[in-house]
């Protein structure tokens, strides 16, 4: 918040500040004492409450001078927005969300928290983006089509729950969907981000026909296969029997089987077996799809010397209202 003219907020707490020095030193000149109380008695004395009330009226009072000065500075509210003046990329993860990717085998974490903080991440990262995000399992679905709103974005992958489309990996299907949702783009740079943990096992489409599309519509694959094979600790929870299982997971993971997508898409390939090394995937990809962006700071004002003034004649007469009609009551 600035203000117009800060000369006369600055006036006015000038004027104040030396208003109350000189209303103590000639008080007693201007003020004619008349005790109150019968002759020869105790003059009348008003209560401890009363004159805490007067000092607090007072300081309301001085408030609310101090605000009609501040609203004859006329105070502005500034706010400035960043405005793209270039278009992103398009970049459509798509997310494995079958039962097996509860598995913790990402320092602790699941594979599904771990990939799901990260997407968080890169989002983040690059505000120009418009991401999109298609789930996988069984079925395959978009959930949120290609958007710079990162609040829809986050909202939906925090709304998440693994098993929701069902105990499956329909890899195909949830390629075939994002380059679906792509295909009309118009963007400098296009991607699909393929992150599973298994192979292909339900859907109609096969995951190498589908990704062999994307060269051909300028789309380019990235491949993240995370996790690592043998006994590993699982704990999922069923989102439709509300059922918790836990103990351990024998996990199959064949990485030949999705590098085989990688290649039919001439796209590339990462294996993250550990968190590591899936932090290490991410970064790859954030330098492989850099674009080039421009963008620009515009500033707009919005003025609020109405409310400053309509708050201070507001406090002055509520304080008028009370000397008048409350202030009897401690007489």
């Amino acid at each position: 918040m600035t203000f117009d003219r800060p000369f006369l907020l600055i006036a006015g707490f000038i004027a104040l500040g030396l208003s109350l020095p000189l209303a103590r030193l000639f008080k007693d000149a201007f003020t004619l004492k008349t005790p109150l109380g019968p002759p020869g008695g105790s003059p009348f004395k008003t209560g401890d409450g009363f004159a805490v009330l007067m000092k607090i009226l007072r300081g309301a009072e001085l408030v609310g001078f101090l605000i009609l000065f501040a609203a004859a500075a006329e105070p502005l509210l500034l706010t400035s927005q960043r405005v793209w003046l270039s278009r992103g990329a398009d970049i459509v993860f798509t997310l494995d969300i079958s039962p097996s990717m509860a598995c913790l085998d990402m320092n602790g974490k699941s594979r599904f928290d771990a990939a799901r903080k990260l997407v968080k991440d890169f989002a983040e990262r690059r505000p120009s983006d418009a991401i999109g995000l298609v789930c996988l399992g069984k079925d395959a679905a978009l959930f949120t089509p290609p958007t710079v709103d990162r609040s829809a974005l986050f909202a939906k992958l925090d709304a998440l729950r693994l098993g929701e489309l069902g105990d499956g990996t329909a890899l195909g299907m949830g390629l075939a969907v994002a380059g679906l949702h792509l295909s009309n783009s118009t963007a400098p740079r296009k991607a699909v981000v393929l992150i599973t943990d298994g192979e292909n096992n339900a859907g109609a489409v096969h995951p190498e026909t589908a990704a062999s599309i994307f060269p051909l519509e300028g789309v380019n694959l990235w491949v993240i296969a995370v996790g690592s094979s043998g006994q590993i600790p699982i704990d999922y929870t069923d989102p439709f029997t509300k059922v918790r299982r836990t103990g351990l997971f024998e996990s199959r993971f064949n990485p030949e089987n999705i590098k085989s997508i990688a290649a039919a898409g001439e796209g590339i390939y990462f294996g993250a077996p550990s968190s590591d090394m899936l932090v290490n995937a991410f970064m790859e990809m954030d330098k492989g799809e850099m674009t080039i962006t421009r963008s620009s700071l515009i500033s707009k004002t919005k003025p609020l010397y109405g409310s400053f003034l309509l708050t201070g004649l507001f406090i002055l007469l509520f304080i008028r209202f009370v000397r008048r009609c409350i202030v009897g009551i401690f007489l």
